[in-house]
């Protein structure tokens, strides 16, 4: 086969050559050979190129310095000041509303360790004007690489300006809500306090926390304290001052280690005064610290004597086993195996069961307890509130201690007061309850009003028993161990109570722990004022006896005369023609115990 001959291809024209880009590294030796050529043509170029850079470089730098000096440091002052702000707290107001807790608005001083070049400098200069700050502990913490640190807190107008004037980069001021309570002391273990970063430690300020405040200002949430409503307490101001006034001198007078006063309003379970001495200024909260400075009506615990004969006289009358006119055999001490009862004003007689309440006898006592038994005695404390926990406001409260095995001896002690503790506050929840018509009312520290406690309040005795409670204790106050206590125009009625304390395991006979209990007025209770005081001592003046009606009892005397009037109750000279109508009924007066009631135990 013959070869095939192609046909050459055409030549196609030719396209003029583009010349090649230079790589970019030669572009710029080009550049820059160019900035730095000595042709002058090229010199305008060359400074405009040159003040640019520069120009851009300056405000970079710049800008970085103003970054460096205002960002960062309102970064880090802004997240404490967050903190500082959610720290705000509500007022604390007394049931007239005046102030008894509020913010006040101070400057701190701060310091940022990562900016402070010499540590030992500021140091010096910080603690020469500020003498109550720790040299060594200042210097460690500037030392440490934390961003930022407290060097004081809630400083005076005068530290701020001299700090200022010390010109340290790094330190810097900080305003913060500082917890003032312009009362000092007084009504101390209700409020509570705050500590310096706004968290309630104790009392209402941690009972307020608890309600919320403490969850708001974790969650970042930035309250101040006009935004946050006032919280109005049960707390009279001026009451409070009177009472604790009083107790002070009664201390004093009768050269007790301690003592307690409490005004409750019976009939709204409102606690309208506290005090508890010794106490401390929540202004300088470490003294609260000291075991000493505790809160006697909450957290202490005690026997609380012969008060505790109010609840078991009520007792055997609500149970129908005894009434006004049954008899009960006090002609020889009680036995129980190897224990003995004795009375200490003994009649040595069978007494009525006015007598028994008047005459303090824990013979009778103990016998109309017996009467009802161990259960239903049981039944009737726990009906009362006294077997459990009291559950107030206050975070501070402390468990009744009762007996594990309890059999009759239990109930024959308790029902005289010995044998079984519970807190001041929790035996007036109960002593209230038996005055006030018969419903148990759980005590408030804030502000509640007759309609709202009726709510939530349950019956415990009948109207009749209130009112037979209330006639045996206006008795003791005419003819028995409370008439120390009978103000005149007030028209009280009251029982004492004197219980030897426990030393070493066993009870001591020269250390007593007195109380006394005053309902005002008698015919129709509005008050209950109790008063107590750790071993009180014998004076001559109260011919070498230290038993509650001596003590105790005089001073709830002198609270309730200056008390009175502030609580708007002033003196009725005309008493009541009928004060008890439910009892005048069945002849019920005055003159059927005979006028020879002694003081008692």
């Amino acid at each position: 086969m013959a070869d095939r001959i192609e046909p050459l291809p055409h030549p196609q024209p030719s396209s003029p050559a583009r010349p090649q880009a230079a790589p970019r590294p030669r572009r710029l030796k080009a550049l820059v050979a160019g900035l730095f050529s000595t042709n002058l043509a090229k010199t305008p170029t060359r400074l405009k190129l040159v003040g640019c850079a520069f120009l851009a470089l300056y405000a970079v730098i710049a800008g970085r310095l103003v970054y460096f000096g205002l960002h960062q440091e309102q970064a880090s002052v802004a997240r404490r000041g967050g903190d500082v702000v959610a720290a705000a707290r509500p007022d604390i107001l007394d049931r007239n509303g005046d102030v008894l807790a509020t913010d006040i608005r101070v400057m701190s001083v701060f310091a940022e360790p990562r900016r402070i070049i010499d540590k030992d400098e500021a140091v010096e200069l910080l603690t020469a004007v500020l003498p109550d700050v720790d040299a060594a502990d200042l210097r460690r913490r500037l030392g440490s690489r934390k961003g930022f640190i407290w060097v004081k807190r809630a400083v005076t107008p005068k530290q701020q300006e001299e700090v200022y004037r010390l010109g340290l980069p790094g330190v810097g001021f900080l305003p913060e809500n500082k917890r003032v309570y312009p009362n000092g002391p007084l009504a101390a273990h209700v409020l509570g306090f705050a500590n310096l970063d706004g968290v309630g430690v104790s009392g209402l300020e941690k009972y307020i926390d608890g309600q919320g405040l403490s969850e708001l200002s974790g969650a970042g949430f930035r309250l101040t304290p006009d935004a946050l409503s006032p919280i109005t307490t049960s707390l009279d101001r001026k009451a409070s001052y009177a009472a604790r006034d009083e107790l002070m001198k009664g201390i004093a007078k009768f050269k007790a280690k301690s003592g307690a006063a409490v005004i409750l309003d019976v009939n709204t379970g409102e606690v309208v005064a506290l005090a508890s001495l010794p106490d401390y200024d929540p202004n300088t909260p470490a003294d609260a610290l000291d075991p000493n400075h505790i809160n006697r009506v909450s957290v202490g615990v005690y026997e609380m004597g012969s008060t505790f004969k109010a609840i078991s006289v009520a007792m055997a009358l609500d149970s129908g086993k005894a009434n006004l006119n049954s008899r009960v055999d006090a002609r020889d001490s009680l036995r129980y195996g190897r224990f003995t009862i004795h009375d200490f004003h003994a009649q040595h007689r069978i007494l009525t069961v006015p007598e028994v309440f008047t005459y303090s006898s824990n013979i009778g006592a103990a016998r109309l307890a017996l009467m009802v038994g161990v259960e239903g005695h049981k039944a009737f404390l726990r009906k009362l509130g006294q077997m459990s926990k009291l559950k107030t406001e206050l975070p501070e409260t402390a468990e009744p201690l009762v007996p594990k095995n309890w059999g009759e001896l239990n109930t024959m002690t308790i029902a005289f007061g010995q044998g079984m503790n519970v807190s001041p506050l929790q035996a007036m929840m109960a002593v209230g309850a038996l005055v006030n018509g018969g419903l148990l009312v759980t005590p408030t520290f804030l502000k509640r009003d007759e309609a709202a406690a009726r709510k939530i309040a349950t019956r415990v005795v009948k109207p009749e028993t209130s009112e037979e409670l209330r006639y045996v204790m206006r008795l003791n106050a005419e003819i028995g161990s409370a008439k120390i206590a009978n103000v005149n125009g007030y028209f009280i009625g009251g029982k004492t109570g004197t219980a030897d304390k426990i030393v070493h395991g066993r009870y001591a006979q020269d250390r007593v722990f007195t109380t006394f209990m005053a309902i005002m007025p008698a015919d129709k209770p509005k008050y209950l004022v109790l008063t107590l005081l750790d071993e009180p001592q014998a004076l001559p003046e109260t011919h070498g006896y230290r038993t509650a009606a001596w003590n105790a009892g005089a001073v709830a005397g002198k609270i309730i005369e200056r008390v009175g009037p502030l609580l708007g109750l002033p003196p009725r000279f005309e008493l009541p023609t009928q004060p008890f109508p439910l009892l005048a009924k069945l002849g019920y007066g005055f003159a059927n115990v005979p006028q020879s009631g002694g003081r008692e135990h």
